[in-house]
């Protein structure tokens, strides 16, 4: 498993050499003097986070796979690029047109190509590596080569027999293409190329294989990485516990405001905070968190999905908005009409795609809803003889619609309290149990979306807890007491 593991890890520094975006993330300050770290400890944390978060995202995501990504052509580095690859196959045609050949970056061509082939064997393949050394064996072709009598296109039809023999089914075509070359450079070139997509695949294929040990031992694999972490890295849980903070002293708010409301409340006594529901709170911000800061640490390995979960269920709210209004202002005209609000989900859906884009403009793609709606309402009333909206109720319609954007918007703020009641009884529901929890009004347009986003949120939520139980346990011990002392990450995850 080390071993696969370590081919996994070396692809993806290879599609990010400087290391994973996440590992160049900051820790955050610390409260207190920091920690002076060698450049060594450094890297060593930064590795631990490319390795924690690429095995978090084999194991949690069943289409993640390594793709064979180039520079963009019109870019500067597609450029540069394209320039050097040019200028080194036209070096190697005008040494191989010379008289007599030179044969010297041919035969280091020849030397790389058998070193990736002897990578692409499994164990055992010993009659197949013995060819493959013998074959192209460098001393002999430049021995071969000293008397001008190397068999290059013999050896490229080998290799390209050999590569057939050792690619994955969707290369073949790609295998025949290579035959069917005639140009000796342009054979070379675009056997490199083919190389370079069955790297892609064996990584890929070593993914696959990996995916079901990794979902057996994530748990401990991610707490034990993340241990090591934060003993090189002592500030890895500054952001995590500003989180908590805020949660619990939100809590520690609702209480008191609720307290101040209840006649007779003993406002001397000291209120007790539930450390689950300061944690699940705490939960709740991330569906409304600004991911242009910095996320906590310990749900950097989640944070592109649950940003992905918040972008949705910003669509999802502008939808039931969208259906409550108009319910609410032509409902009785339409009462009788069958799937109504299905059909104007429709009309959204469409609008709102790529809403939390920067360039999107969110008013006008509600206007368009708003001119939509009217003409689906009015051409529902007229199938049935009833007669249109009148402009009044048209602009009516249209302009609560448009409004919907505005700060402190009543239907806004209504829908989106319910989605968070909603989501928080996801998180209140035992892990095992597989039922829904009840579908608040004014939500039932959008209620299996809903529920398909409440499953995937809590399945991250109580996964985040079995992994990071213990360092949140230590975190709530130290806010809520103190004068106790605090030591390792314990074993034991709290309670959900």
């Amino acid at each position: 498993m080390k071993q696969h593991f370590s081919l996994c890890v070396e692809h993806h520094q290879q599609l990010y050499p400087w290391g994973s975006p996440c590992a160049l993330l900051p820790f955050g300050k610390s409260a207190s003097p920091p920690k002076i770290i060698t450049f060594d400890e450094l890297m060593a944390a930064a590795r631990n986070l490319t390795d924690l978060t690429l095995a978090h995202e084999i194991a949690v995501n069943a289409n993640f796979c390594i793709k064979d990504e180039d520079f963009p052509r019109n870019s500067f580095a597609g450029t540069v690029k394209q320039i050097v690859h040019k200028a080194f196959w036209d070096h190697l045609e005008s040494e191989l047109n010379e008289d007599p050949p030179e044969y010297e970056h041919a035969i280091k061509l020849f030397e790389e190509i058998k070193e990736i082939l002897l990578s692409f064997l499994t164990p055992g393949a010993n009659r197949m590596q013995n060819q493959i050394c013998e074959v192209l064996d460098t001393d002999l072709i430049r021995q071969q080569a000293e008397h001008n009598a190397v068999d290059i296109h013999g050896l490229a039809n080998y290799i390209i027999n050999t590569m057939g023999k050792l690619c994955a089914p969707i290369r073949d075509n790609d295998i025949k293409q290579l035959k069917a070359t005639d140009n000796i450079v342009e054979l070379l070139r675009q056997i490199f190329r083919v190389l370079d997509l069955m790297k892609v695949d064996m990584a890929n294929y070593t993914i696959q294989n990996l995916r079901p040990h990794l979902q057996r031992h994530l748990v401990d694999y991610e707490r034990t990485k993340f241990q090591e972490i934060l003993e090189e890295t002592p500030s890895a849980l500054d952001l995590t516990t500003e989180w908590i903070k805020e949660s619990m002293e939100d809590e520690l708010s609702s209480i008191s405001d609720e307290s101040s409301s209840s006649p007779g409340a003993d406002s001397s006594s000291k209120p007790i905070i539930s450390p689950t529901l300061v944690l699940n709170n705490g939960y709740l911000k991330l569906l409304q968190w600004d991911y242009h800061k910095t996320i906590p640490e310990t749900l950097i390995t989640d944070e592109v999905r649950l940003q992905e979960l918040r972008e949705k269920l910003n669509q999802l709210k502008i939808i039931a908005c969208v259906c409550l209004i108009t319910n609410n202002t032509v409902g009785a005209a339409i009462v009788d009409v069958p799937d109504f609000a299905d059909q104007l989900k429709r009309i959204s859906v469409p609008l709102l795609e790529g809403m939390n884009k920067k360039t999107f403009d969110l008013k006008e793609a509600l206007n368009a809803i708003g001119v939509q709606i009217c003409s689906k309402v009015n051409r529902s009333l007229t199938e049935r003889g009833l007669p249109a909206l009148n402009e009044e109720m048209q602009s009516n319609l249209m302009g609560q619609i448009a409004h919907i954007v505005e700060e402190n918007n009543p239907v806004s703020s209504l829908i989106d309290k319910r989605i968070q009641f909603f989501m928080r009884s996801f998180l209140a529901l035992p892990s095992f149990q597989k039922c829904m929890p009840t579908m608040p009004g004014g939500l039932s347009v959008i209620q299996t979306e809903m529920e398909f986003v409440g499953s995937q949120y809590a399945s991250i939520v109580n996964f985040n807890k079995q992994v990071y139980g213990p360092f949140y346990a230590n975190i709530l011990r130290k806010l809520l007491f103190p004068e106790a002392p605090v030591g390792k990450a314990e074993t034991e995850t709290p309670a959900n």
